[in-house]
């Protein structure tokens, strides 16, 4: 989505007016602290002190929230409190976000206000605590609340319907008269997000995720399986088929799809680097896509719009989070998306040109007319840096335990470990200070370290670098000794590629998220420096300007939008293929075996893939194939 129309969407629903209608609860974080326990004297059993604790609204409550958050012009909240210390503590939750709770009413017997209390102790959530579980709607209840509504709803553009709970007010008397009114009134919108009632809400659009879809249709699924993406679509064909009505399915990272009349719509997921909990993510894009239907967008956008608002909330930890506007608009202008899910997990799925190893992904123009090819360095070109994730990784581990590094049992250093193995795969191929500003987070994450004690960026890429660079001239001295050839410090057929391109006529450029000072080097003391006539491009020390994704729009930019068409690139890192994808270049993933220097790299090719990959290569031994396919004459070269 260009961020224009993000920018649009938001400035539009300013003005739009919307009601949740549902499970109004509490989410409540207790979070304990054992270091100040003792033994009650009356049970002779050892005291959970909690340290502190704070409560954010959930179920329909955080829908409600994730709207006043997004900047929804009026929210109303219906529903249901009980005659205890938590209803009050709800609405005032409901006040101080500035929606409108004068439609929540109170039943005085058989209800409890719905409160979900999470223990924590550090990281781990303890047995939840519920409340509500045994409440029981009267038909006065029900009656009294959707008159309310109905008496408001001239002045209501869109109303949510959320289920969240059995025990909540969806009773089947409420179900049937909430049925009659969605009927009188067929010019609203009516957006159900049911748990388990989505059969009963004739006349409404439908929000589901995959794994409820699919159940829906018969094909049974427990919510650990992964729905495969020929299910979600027959599932989604036959509940449009059954509903005549818009329905939205969520995916996960998989993104999600539409299915309407315009038929399906594939929306693709988020690339998200950070540690995300995923809790009231559902809540979150619906809250996006009622915004923007609200507002009068198409179903396309409205899905769009929700994955931006749930790709925001995920990343906020220990919370029901919303997303601001900024939030919104931050993440929504320039999305680095998530394609082709199924087939990048699964190479059983991989199409090859004939006879060789060259991956299609999509398939290119007939004759495609390049004149400028962009190349990442390590991994594509050069295999100088090789095992790098092995130094960096064991200087992030210590960087998070400290003193602890030694100490550390092997449970919660295979935790770490794993953390920061996870850290460097997602952000493999950006820039390495980048990579170290992340890892404060990771340090924060586990608090063995004070925030006194930290380093900064700069300090722990400084320590990296040092034993980075330490493997780099060892090897740069067996090179110049003569023990080790350019061949074996590239990727096969690597330097014959430049040749070729550059006796072909073709502009190169050279960009990576190493220092710009250290990849010149580098390139000049393998021999291929002078064929970059395009430029070599680095990081300069500064995060927030030098970035590979800078590095990649620099030199874009430098082409023109006349000319992406023209522009290959080759990259074995994610952020040189989506940001020349998201310009409509050609991107060649190099899935790279770097110990070898050939074969493919199976965690490369997934990851290539989801960043938009047009071709998959292991390597360039099929070089002339790959050329043909590229509409490149090598000229004899």
């Amino acid at each position: 989505m260009r961020a224009g129309l993000i920018y649009e969407i938001l400035e539009r629903i300013k003005s739009a007016r919307i009601a949740v209608l549902g499970d109004f609860c509490l989410d409540a974080y207790w979070f304990v602290d054992d270091s100040k326990s003792e033994i009650s004297v009356e049970t002779g059993q050892s005291t959970r002190p909690v340290a502190n604790q704070r409560y954010s609204l959930g179920g329909a409550g955080n829908v409600a929230n994730n709207l006043a958050a997004m900047g929804v012009g009026k929210v109303f909240a219906y529903g249901v409190s009980g005659n205890d210390p938590f209803g009050p503590e709800m609405t005032g939750l409901l006040k101080k976000a500035g929606i409108n709770s004068d439609n929540i009413i109170a039943q005085k017997e058989n209800w409890s206000t719905h409160v979900y209390i999470k223990p924590y102790i550090g990281e781990n959530e303890q047995n939840r605590i519920d409340f509500g579980n045994f409440n029981s709607l009267s038909e006065a209840s029900a009656d009294k609340l959707l008159s309310l509504l109905t008496r408001n709803i001239p002045d209501i553009d869109l109303v949510i319907i959320n289920q969240q709970v059995l025990s909540g007010i969806h009773t089947a008397y409420f179900r049937e008269k909430l049925v009659e009114l969605i009927v009188r009134f067929p010019e609203k919108i009516f957006i159900a997000d049911s748990r388990n009632y989505t059969e009963h809400y004739t006349g409404a659009y439908r929000k589901m995720n995959d794994t409820e879809a699919s159940n829906q249709c018969g094909f049974k699924r427990t919510p650990e399986e992964a729905v495969p993406r020929n299910e979600v679509l027959q599932a989604a064909k036959k509940l449009y088929e059954r509903f005549s009505k818009p329905v939205f399915i969520t995916r996960g990272s998989r993104g999600s799809l539409t299915v309407s009349e315009s038929g399906i719509q594939d929306i693709p997921g988020l690339m998200i680097l950070s540690k995300v909990d995923t809790v009231g993510a559902g809540d979150s894009y619906l809250a996006g896509v009622a915004a923007a239907l609200a507002s009068g967008f198409p179903i396309d956008l409205a899905a769009e719009t929700g994955s931006y608002v749930a790709g925001v909330t995920v990343q906020k930890l220990f919370t029901t989070g919303t997303a601001s506007q900024s939030e919104i608009l931050a993440i929504g202008s320039d999305p680095d998306l998530i394609y082709n899910s199924e087939l990048a997990d699964d190479i059983r799925e991989a199409r090859y040109k004939s006879g060789t190893e060259i991956e299609i992904i999509h398939l290119l123009p007939e004759e495609p007319l390049i004149s400028h090819v962009i190349f990442d360095h390590d991994g594509t070109v050069s295999t100088l840096r090789e095992g790098w994730e092995q130094i960096m990784a064991p200087m992030m581990i210590k960087a998070v335990l400290g003193t602890e590094f030694y100490l550390a049992d092997r449970t919660l250093y295979h935790k770490v470990e794993s953390r920061i193995n996870d850290l460097i795969d997602k952000t493999t191929g950006i820039q390495t200070l980048m990579q170290m500003r992340l890892l404060l987070d990771v340090i924060r994450e586990f608090g063995f370290i004070s925030s006194n004690e930290m380093l900064d960026e700069h300090a722990y890429k400084k320590i990296y670098n040092r034993e980075l660079m330490f493997m780099v001239t060892e090897r740069e001295k067996k090179f110049k000794r003569g023990d080790l050839s350019v061949e074996d410090l590239t990727i096969k057929n690597a330097l014959p590629l430049l040749q070729k391109l550059h006796k072909a006529g073709i502009k190169l450029y050279l960009a990576s998220g190493t220092d710009e000072e250290d990849v010149r080097n580098e390139a000049l003391a393998l021999g291929y420096a002078d064929l970059f006539e395009g430029g070599i491009f680095g990081a300069t020390g500064n995060i927030d300007n030098e970035a590979k994704k800078i590095v990649l729009d620099r030199i874009l930019n430098t082409i023109g939008t006349s000319s992406s068409h023209k522009v290959a690139t080759f990259g074995d890192g994610p952020v040189e293929i989506r940001e020349t994808h998201k310009r409509g270049g050609i991107t060649i993933g190099v899935a790279s075996n770097e110990i070898k220097r050939y074969g493919l790299n199976l965690t490369k090719r997934t990851r290539l893939i989801k960043a938009g990959a047009d071709i998959v290569v292991p390597d360039f031994s099929r070089l002339d194939d790959l050329l043909a396919l590229l509409n490149i004459k090598s000229n004899g070269a």
